[in-house]
């Protein structure tokens, strides 16, 4: 595989031998070869390529290609223009930013705050990997501090307040600690006190539409969330107006993360319509570059390039 990168280069030629048994024709391109040269094994194709001069996104570029047809002595054939996609390989575009930004981290503890169903946990997850730390659920805390009993248990039995206080417990504790990925409850942005715990760390804010949640919390199912209503009628309508109704109180409280990532941002960097298209580590990617933001603000200039 060869990758080229180019940031001021107007154009690039380069030529090069293939078996034309093993030329297939892209949907999104074409290149058509005189009838003669079809019947020979090879063919030598020169590919001129125009780049762009002003810097793109690394993770999907579309680089306009010219490319002719000739073997031996015969001319080049016609030649159609098209514009092909160049491959993104978003684990080593992970691997390579994550690697960049760790020093600079200086073993801060990152906590993930959001909505329920947002993906804290996957994300973060993978994000504690790739910056080589450890992954921690504060609702899981939550449960070995009750003896194992599930949120949605705990809510039951003794209430929201009794949760909430479990919480602030659990992230004074780990406000404490290094090297940490915490995924918080969506709800434990609502005390001030919590805050303080968190700001020791990094905060980012995963921020999802509306809609999406909705549409993901009723494919799980409604059972583990606590703070959802379980009456009859349609889920989806339920679950997003509940959701609307709880955004509407934590909103505010969310913008005091760190970082802000952004799911429609990612979608429409990426030319994606509904981010259910977006991968986990698409997502892991921006929350890497919005910290990074974060700490070039943080130190009044930027530092971290990638």
């Amino acid at each position: 595989m060869m990758v080229m990168e180019a940031t001021v280069a107007h154009r690039l030629q380069f030529s090069i031998w293939i078996d034309s048994e093993k030329v297939a024709r892209r949907p999104s391109s074409s290149a058509r070869c005189s009838q003669r040269l079809k019947e020979q094994n090879k063919l030598r194709v020169v590919v001129a390529a125009h780049l762009p001069t002003s810097r793109v996104s690394n993770r999907q570029r579309h680089v306009a290609l010219e490319v002719s047809c000739s073997y031996n002595k015969f001319p080049a054939s016609t030649v159609e223009s098209g514009n092909f996609q160049t491959p993104f390989d978003e684990s080593l575009v992970l691997k390579n930013k994550a690697q960049a930004i760790e020093p600079y981290l200086n073993g801060r503890c990152i906590y993930l705050v959001g909505m329920m169903g947002s993906g804290k946990t996957t994300v973060g997850k993978i994000l504690s990997q790739a910056i080589n730390y450890s992954f921690i659920d504060s609702d899981t805390l939550v449960e070995h501090e009750v003896g194992g009993t599930s949120v949605a248990e705990i809510f039951k039995l003794n209430g929201e307040r009794f949760f909430r206080d479990k919480e602030t417990k659990v992230l004074r504790k780990l406000s404490l600690m290094h090297h940490l990925v915490v995924s918080t409850g969506g709800g434990a942005v609502v005390r001030p006190i919590n805050w303080r715990c968190m700001k020791k760390g990094i905060s980012v804010w995963l921020d999802v539409p509306l809609e999406a949640l909705a549409q993901r919390i009723v494919a799980v199912g409604t059972g583990s969330r606590p703070l959802l209503h379980h009456e009859s009628g349609d889920a989806y309508r339920k679950t997003f107006m509940r959701l609307t109704s709880l955004f509407e109180e934590r909103g505010d409280s969310y913008a005091n993360a760190s970082a802000k990532v952004s799911l429609e941002n990612i979608a429409a960097k990426l030319g994606y319509r509904d981010v259910s298209s977006l991968t986990p580590t698409a997502i892991v990617i921006e929350v890497l570059e919005q910290i990074e933001v974060f700490l070039n603000k943080e130190d009044g200039h930027a530092h971290i390039t990638f």
